[in-house]
């Protein structure tokens, strides 16, 4: 008999009706109880010259069963089979999760649809399973995560991007037809990061009903939102499989990546609490007592020049500055004296480093810091020791010359012998220095992608996760970062055995602060990699003060770009400066709610972060203002009655001379009430284009 099952979490409600097949009829705003006739309710009318039967938007759609927009599932047996009906056999319901276990006895095809709506954060989380049934092989062409949203989601807001510009956004009405993203680059890409959102038409940061996804994989995928002509309307998530890149044999299966999604009606302030926090609860956690460390990364400092001597002095400089963390970037290795040679030859170049790497990394402990390494296992130069002995270890298909990417090629990670040589090389230098941290880069596409011939970016993929997680299981102490040419590789799956993400490969601030931004809305700042680079910007050539420099860099997991040894003493006490200042607002950054404000000048960006009754907003102007004089700051998440103390923290000097009067307040400590900062506000001092200020907050 057709019933009702309901999942609830702590706001949200997701209510399946079900009958052949199961059907989402509500997600989203918690109700209380489900009434027996909603299941009435909720019966629609056929139209004339349509289908005679009502066809449910269910949650595999179905082309067999007269859904004619994207089906869930694509592929055939030799031609056969290529439309299949479904039927449920059975559920398993526990708690706030349910497997959903669908048959199709004619294509001889299993399929389990799996959700589980996390308690705490709200968070969806939605993977299928199909099994081949039958004697022979079934071809998979695709099998999508589907989720419904409401004929009110008008409106939606995705996400592009490309190297040094990562996670921009654009707006996209969502009325009729649909949006479709595809990513074929063979990771998660610069270009198609994978999620997007719909709401109500004109939602915002703090105001409007938004549904938010995330698909977890670090391969090709396709993201896409439709439209039926009924008015109805989905979006749908997939592994983009290349064609014969799954052919399942009997009684084998396939398994999707996973489909995270959440519901807000707060805007997207509330989709990204609700993600920071699954986030933080069950993909990665750290230690309260143990602070995310600062980073020094040689890169922009010396690039390929390596000299021990020479990198002990920057050591020395920048624990006097305040770092934590001291990375020796690529250059190390044997052969590497640029680009374009050395790739896959992971031993220490006893030319550069006579005395071995030991007292550099010594030098580095005994001043107080963390020593981590740069490495990206994944890659070969066809200059190399390595590519001489294997030129058969490259990821490609014979017989055809494929184009390098930044002059290497990618390794094949599916040959049993490439993997054992890497993992005993990583496992060689792990075990014999001390390294407490790895930078893992990975800086190029993959362009014929093939093991044995066939396509393999899903083979890849999860032979890089099996790496990692080798890895982790030998040196569960070290951290490692995901970077591909800056954010080519950032998503949930791979954050779950990672630790940070290298946003980007532009220190620009001014980019930097779009980027960021981007990015917040899934990841919590902790886990992204921001650091102060040289006045000019070595990805754009564009010079910035040290204040929008350090305050945006301050914002995240937060590190430096430079040479110590070099630059004067009045620029190292600026960098000291700001990651004093990071260092004094750690804990309340990397463990209290982000959020963002509509700012009434849209040249601005405000966003803030609060935890335990204090609360840090940042007021950056990234153009010149719109008016002569700023609007009133008015603040949220405040209690009404409650005093604060509201002080400056930080404020760019040049922008004094823009104000014959400065506000008598700047430097001085307001104690307000909640109430009058919320409804009448803050009169801000004018700022310069392309500078920050950052207001503290404590609850008196």
């Amino acid at each position: 008999m057709t019933k009702l099952l309901h999942l609830q979490s702590q706001n949200l409600s997701l209510v399946f009706k079900l009958g052949r097949i199961p059907e989402i009829i509500h997600w989203g705003k918690k109700v209380s109880a489900i009434d027996e006739d909603l299941f009435l309710a909720t019966e629609r009318p056929v139209s004339q010259a349509r289908l005679d039967v009502d066809v449910p938007l269910s949650v595999c759609p179905e082309l067999g069963a007269g859904h004619f927009n994207a089906p869930g599932l694509e592929g055939n047996r030799q031609g056969h089979d290529f439309a299949p009906v479904f039927t449920m056999e059975n559920y398993r319901h526990q708690g706030q999760s349910v497997v959903f276990e669908l048959v199709d006895d004619v294509a001889m095809l299993q399929l389990d649809v799996e959700f589980e709506l996390d308690a705490s954060s709200d968070v969806l989380r939605q993977k299928l399973t199909i099994k081949n049934l039958g004697d022979e092989a079934y071809s998979l062409d695709k099998l999508a995560c589907t989720l419904p949203v409401p004929y009110h989601a008008n409106e939606l807001m995705t996400f592009h991007g490309r190297w040094c510009q990562e996670f921009q956004t654009h707006r996209v009405a969502f009325e009729h037809g649909g949006f479709v993203q595809e990513n074929r680059r063979g990771r998660t890409s610069h270009e198609n990061f994978p999620g997007l959102f719909a709401g109500a038409k004109g939602f915002t940061e703090q105001s409007g009903q938004v549904w938010g996804f995330h698909f977890a994989w670090s391969g090709n995928h396709r993201m896409r939102a439709d439209v039926r002509s009924d008015g109805r309307r989905f979006v749908q998530a997939s592994e983009l499989l290349f064609s014969g890149e799954v052919a399942l044999a009997p009684h084998q299966s396939y398994s999707t990546p996973e489909l995270f999604a959440t519901y807000s009606n707060a805007g997207l302030n509330g989709i990204s609490e609700r993600f920071h926090r699954y986030v933080r609860e069950n993909i990665l956690a750290f230690t309260p007592d143990q602070p995310r460390p600062v980073h020094l990364n040689t890169w922009e400092g010396i690039y390929f020049d390596h000299d021990p001597d020479y990198i002990m002095k920057m050591a020395s400089e920048a624990a006097r500055m305040g770092v934590e963390r001291f990375i020796i970037d690529d250059g190390w290795f044997v052969g590497r004296d640029g680009e374009k040679a050395a790739l896959g030859d992971w031993y220490l170049d006893e030319t550069k480093y006579p005395n071995g790497l030991e007292p550099v990394i010594q030098h580095v402990i005994d001043n107080g810091m963390e020593f981590g390494l740069w490495v990206e296992p994944e890659m070969v130069s066809m200059d190399s020791h390595l590519y001489r002995a294997h030129p058969d270890w490259v990821l490609g298909i014979e017989g055809y010359q494929q184009p390098s990417g930044r002059w290497q090629y990618v390794l094949d990670l599916q040959n049993q012998d490439c993997f054992d040589y890497l993992f005993s090389r990583l496992d060689d230098l792990l075990s014999r220095y001390q390294i407490s941290y790895l930078k893992w880069d990975m800086n190029r596409e993959l362009v014929q992608p093939a093991h044995n011939g066939k396509p393999a970016v899903k083979g890849q993929t999860l032979a890089f996760y099996a790496l990692l997680d080798a890895l982790r299981a030998k040196h569960p102490e070290v951290e490692i970062e995901s970077c591909s040419s800056g954010g080519g590789r950032i998503d949930f799956e791979v954050l779950k055995r990672t630790h940070r993400f290298w946003a980007s490969d532009c220190n620009d601030a001014l980019e930097r602060q779009t980027i960021q931004r981007g990015m917040g809305y899934f990841f919590p700042p902790e886990v992204m990699g921001a650091h102060i680079g040289p006045a000019e910007c070595h990805s754009t050539n564009r010079m910035h003060n040290i204040n929008l420099r350090g305050v945006t860099a301050l914002q995240g997991h937060m590190g430096v770009e430079l040479d110590p040894v070099k630059v004067g003493e009045e620029e190292k006490a600026a960098f000291a400066h700001y990651i004093e200042l990071h260092k004094c607002f750690r804990t309340l950054l990397h463990n209290g709610r982000a959020f963002r404000i509509d700012p009434a000048d849209e040249r601005q960006y405000i966003y803030g972060v609060e935890h335990q009754d204090e609360m840090l907003i940042t007021v950056c102007q990234r153009a010149m203002p719109s008016h002569a004089l700023p609007a009133p700051l008015r603040l949220s998440c405040l209690e009404p009655e409650a005093m604060y103390s509201v002080k400056i923290v930080e404020m760019p000097q040049s922008s004094f001379q823009l104000m014959k009067h400065r506000p008598a307040w700047i430097d001085k400590t307001l104690h307000l009430r909640g109430d009058n900062l919320m409804e009448i506000g803050l009169i801000l001092p004018i700022l310069d284009p392309e500078s920050a200020l950052i207001l503290h907050l404590q609850k008196d």
